[in-house]
């Protein structure tokens, strides 16, 4: 199996190196080509001179794009091109309605379709530990798990097309939850002059220790917002969870209060900082109390 992936930004390169490690990967493409051709020198790979060109020499194309938008104009991009019987895998966060929209676009040149977005953040794009989540078709799932494990140390079928994303959805909602709580909780230890890098380690280790604590809670106690999920693009995300309930009548409370707030560092200029930055907000709300 030849595979080739398109996009090339902090996800998609980590997810190439691995690939590439396992013999799998012989082409990529970015919209930046001088991303690309580094990184292609770097993996002694081929960095496509378009993206039909790859699309049209390869059995496996792994999309890795920040947006539903995007997806969409990858999937147009390609569709003359691709081989009938190839097997595309959108890695991206997108909603559920545009994953069936891309299966079906495929779907009317036979070619085959998994939504299998992806959980880990940078450090888990980077050391192949993702976890993915995935929508289609079980035995074509099944033709890919060797790429797949490449880079994943955890891959489930979640059912049909668009249940990925679903599931992607859910993780997002928790992330968001997580996050108040981690920040929240740590800015009140710290108007309480607690030490915090004690309490860090002690909570870490009962009932309320998680991932998020343990990988950014020293950090952002140190103001140090280096990103592992962008925090723009985590607005992304929720926004697409907030449409997917407004359609099933569902209330996310938590998720409202969390685009209020990340509303509000966008406008201070924080996207591209981690999200781990709303311990900013927290700290000064926990200062003005």
């Amino acid at each position: 199996m030849q595979a080739g992936i398109i996009g090339l930004g902090a996800m998609g390169t980590g997810m190439a190196r691995n690939i590439a490690r396992s013999g799998y990967l012989t082409k990529l493409w970015n919209r930046t080509p001088d991303k690309a051709h580094k990184l292609a020198a770097e993996l002694g790979i081929e960095a496509a001179t378009s993206i039909q060109q790859l699309a049209s020499s390869i059995d496996i194309i792994i999309i890795c794009v920040s947006a539903d938008n995007d997806l969409l104009e990858v999937i147009n991009a390609i569709l003359p091109y691709v081989k009938p019987g190839c097997i595309v895998i959108d890695t991206s966060t997108v909603s559920s309605a545009t994953a069936l929209v891309a299966a079906d676009l495929l779907a009317s040149r036979q070619i085959h379709f998994l939504d299998a977005p992806v959980s880990g953040g940078v450090e888990g794009a980077k050391n192949g530990t993702l976890a993915m989540m995935v929508g289609g078709d079980n035995a074509i799932l099944d033709k890919v798990k060797p790429v797949l494990e490449a880079m994943c140390a955890r891959i489930i079928y979640m059912g049909k097309t668009g249940m990925g994303q679903g599931t992607k959805a859910v993780n997002q909602i928790m992330a968001a939850g997580i996050n108040q709580a981690v920040t929240e909780a740590l800015a009140f230890a710290q108007a309480e002059g607690l030490p915090l890098e004690k309490v860090i380690e002690v909570v870490a280790g009962g009932a309320a220790g998680n991932w998020f604590l343990d990988h950014r809670g020293l950090s952002m106690t140190q103001q140090d917002f280096q990103p592992g999920f962008k925090l723009g693009l985590h607005h992304k995300d929720l926004k697409i969870c907030q449409s997917m309930a407004a359609k099933n009548l569902a209330s996310l409370p938590g998720v409202e209060q969390t685009l209020l707030d990340y509303d509000e560092l966008i406008k201070e200029g924080y996207a591209d900082e981690d999200i781990s930055a709303l311990f900013r907000l927290k700290q000064r709300e926990s200062s003005a109390g």
